[in-house]
């Protein structure tokens, strides 16, 4: 079922506020991973306000879905959502990496609440998201896990080991998602160690696959939404993503895998991220405009 306007709108504003967040952050800290942080950020702001059950007044609900940053490194914009959902205090986020800190470049989670497993040793994500799928499975419990990965990071081996398996036992529960903005930190991931096609290695490791653009809405709803209807074999969702998406000055280049900002490049990210925020609500309003002006002349 298509998302309806106020949702859209909903999703996008929280979106916008979220990447403010990511840029703010990684200003205090001095530097982060800003890259893959504000390429990620369409698919957990979808996760966590739309699509995950999770209660934000217990984050330790027995009955939660549980999510899994395994690209851990870009906690710089996990941040920002844990603390928008109250699970820390929103002064803590000055603190980010700062030495003395209880917010790590990877979060700690048994610091950190929120977090369901310490992650960033690259390649370890989906081997964790395999044992919480099978461990809800043993327990008879019908939450969920979603675990987000890096395209970087499978290079690892791990990862295949733990994707075999999830095929093998069927983990109709789960759902990997892989962030792919086609950059690490050494360059572009197909020239280090190409992946493509990527849609294809998931497919006959017995997964069903969905290839989309990982800043539409729309496209990352039908996506989650079709996952839920599959049974008898694990999903994959392949988000087509930009690096530094929002930041002109930065999208799509390697070398803002991580990054510093000064009191200059903080004004910049955020005039540029105004801009960019307004062209998507732009885009969005013309399409409602368009499908309405089409429906009314159809009826």
């Amino acid at each position: 079922m298509a998302l309806t306007r106020t949702q859209r709108h909903a999703l996008e504003t929280k979106a916008a506020q979220l990447r403010r967040s990511t840029i703010d952050v990684t200003y205090w800290a001095g530097s982060a991973h800003i890259g893959g942080g504000l390429s990620v950020n369409d698919l957990m702001t979808y996760l966590y306000y739309h699509h995950m059950r999770i209660n934000p007044h217990d984050p330790h609900d027995p009955h939660r879905d549980r999510f899994l940053l395994s690209k851990g490194h870009c906690a710089v914009a996990y941040v920002g959502v844990l603390a928008d959902l109250g699970w820390l205090p929103t002064e803590e986020l000055k603190e980010f990496n700062l030495t003395g800190s209880r917010l790590g470049m990877h979060l700690d989670a048994n610091k950190v609440t929120g977090v369901e497993a310490s992650t960033g040793s690259l390649g370890h994500g989906m081997s964790l998201a395999l044992g919480f799928a099978l461990a809800a499975r043993q327990l008879h419990h019908a939450w969920r896990t979603y675990c987000i990965v890096g395209d970087g990071e499978l290079n690892e081996g791990s990862n295949w080991e733990a994707a075999m398996a999830m095929a093998h036992y069927r983990l109709d529960n789960l759902v990997i998602v892989v962030d792919r903005n086609r950059c690490m930190i050494d360059g572009p991931t197909e020239d280090v160690m190409a992946l493509e096609p990527l849609d294809d290695k998931f497919r006959a490791f017995g997964f069903d696959v969905t290839r989309i653009d990982g800043h539409d809405y729309q496209a990352i709803d039908d996506a989650f939404s079709h996952a839920a209807t599959v049974t008898g074999k694990p999903c994959c969702i392949v988000a087509d993503t930009i690096k530094a998406c929002g930041v002109d000055f930065m999208a799509g280049d390697y070398r803002w895998h991580y990054g510093a900002i000064n009191d200059e490049i903080h004004a910049r990210c955020l005039d540029a991220l105004t801009r960019y925020d307004a062209q998507r609500l732009a885009a969005l309003d013309d399409a409602f405009a368009a499908t309405a002006s089409t429906y009314g002349q159809e009826h």
